[in-house]
Formats: structure tokens, C-alpha cells, sequence
């Protein structure tokens, strides 16, 4: 059976938005074909950079970095959750009609919509993100991992991070800046995250994609 890929991953770019306050990245050509022989590019930035994961080791100390997390866990069946028309907190209300599809998926994908303010301001701004009791009902349906087409699973201007914390408590991943979710809107798909394999890492720039049947 013929299988459709469809990429959720923003293309890393000088000029492309970045957390607040995070320097951006940097693409130099170091080498060039007509120069060198080969083309390769000297490239800065920090781990949290574009469509990206989070480890647990980011926010807490002690828990799972990007190598100790199993693969097996990053490809699985997604539940895209519809949060379009959330404005302000996501509670747990607004996840209890999905929680048995939750149980049977490995990945919670919100999807917000919000991918359409990439580049310019408005996508720092008032996107909808859980309140403390749906991070704890979302733990408790047994989901791996939580990803996003937001710049972050907290609000820009919130200090302690408590929804992450709640969710690195569980040993649950987060991925953030996803693109195009509504082309996976009433699918059935499976979703892989697959982070740079980094030492100790925190986090990492992913390459994410759909996969519908």
C-alpha cells in the first residue's frame, strides 16, 4: 500500500523566528564547490532552534537527555487535537473527548493553527496552551510525547515553565514549531520526531513527519 509523507518541519534560516531573547541562528558557507571541491555549510545555533524537541534534561535536572530517550517512542500513532478554537488555556474539559483515542496513540499533536503567524510577531502571542490539569490528564492517558504547531507548550512569558515541568515529570518529550497540521485533520496517520543524537542533549532541531496510509 502506497504511503504519503507529509513534512511538519519549518526549514531552518538566518531571519526565522526564534524564542524570544534566543540568538539566532547562523548559516556560513564554509566551503563551496567551485572553490573547494564540496559544499558544506558552518552553522550556529542553539539547540532549541526551528522545529524542535524537547528532553526532559531541558527544563529538569536528572531526567532523560535526547540519547536516553528511546526511539521506539518517537514514531508512533498520533491524536491531532483540534484547539483552533480554544482562546486562552486548553483544560481538561477540552481533552476528555479524546481520551480514548489518546490511550490508543502514542504522540498528542495540537493543532492550533498557529503556524500561519510564522514570521511575524502575532506568533508569540496568545496561542492556546494547557492549564495545569490537562498537562496532568494528558500524563495520565499514557501518551509518550506532546507536540505542537506553537512556539512553546507554555506561554512566552511564563518563568517556571510548569507545563513542561509537569510533562518532564512523566518523562513525556515535547515537540514545538510543527507546520501544516491541518492537512491531517479526520486522518488516521502515524507521526515520527527524530531529534540530532546529541550528548547529553537537551534538545534538538527534528525532522517531523506524517504518515498517512
Amino acid at each position: 500500500m502506497l504511503m504519503k509523507i507529509i513534512d511538519l518541519t519549518h526549514e531552518i534560516a538566518e531571519g526565522m523566528p526564534v524564542y524570544p531573547g534566543t540568538e539566532a541562528p547562523v548559516l556560513k558557507q564554509a566551503n563551496t564547490v567551485a572553490e573547494h571541491g564540496f559544499a558544506e555549510k558552518l552553522i550556529t545555533m542553539v539547540s532549541h532552534t526551528g522545529t524542535h524537541m524537547d528532553a526532559p534534561a531541558h527544563v529538569l535536572e536528572n531526567r532523560k537527555n535526547l540519547s536516553q530517550i528511546d526511539l521506539n517512542d518517537l514514531f508512533g500513532k498520533g491524536c491531532l487535537i483540534d484547539v483552533r478554537e480554544v482562546q486562552g488555556k486548553i483544560t481538561a474539559d477540552v481533552l476528555k473527548p479524546y481520551e480514548a483515542a489518546l490511550k490508543n496513540s502514542k504522540i498528542a499533536v495540537f493543532f492550533s493553527g498557529w503556524d500561519r503567524y510564522w514570521g511575524d510577531e502575532k506568533y508569540f502571542e496568545n496561542f492556546p496552551v494547557m492549564d495545569e490539569s490537562a498537562a496532568e490528564f494528558l500524563v495520565s492517558t499514557g501518551v509518550k510525547g506532546v507536540a505542537c504547531d506553537m512556539i512553546s507548550v507554555d506561554t512566552v512569558d511564563c518563568v517556571n515553565l510548569d507545563i513542561h515541568r509537569i510533562l518532564f515529570a512523566a518523562d513525556m518529550f515535547s515537540c514545538e514549531n510543527l507546520k501544516g497540521l491541518g492537512r491531517l485533520s479526520g486522518r488516521d496517520f502515524e507521526i515520527g520526531i527524530f531529534p540530532l543524537n546529541i550528548k547529553d542533549g537537551d534538545g534538538a532541531p527534528v525532522r517531523a513527519a506524517a504518515f498517512l496510509s
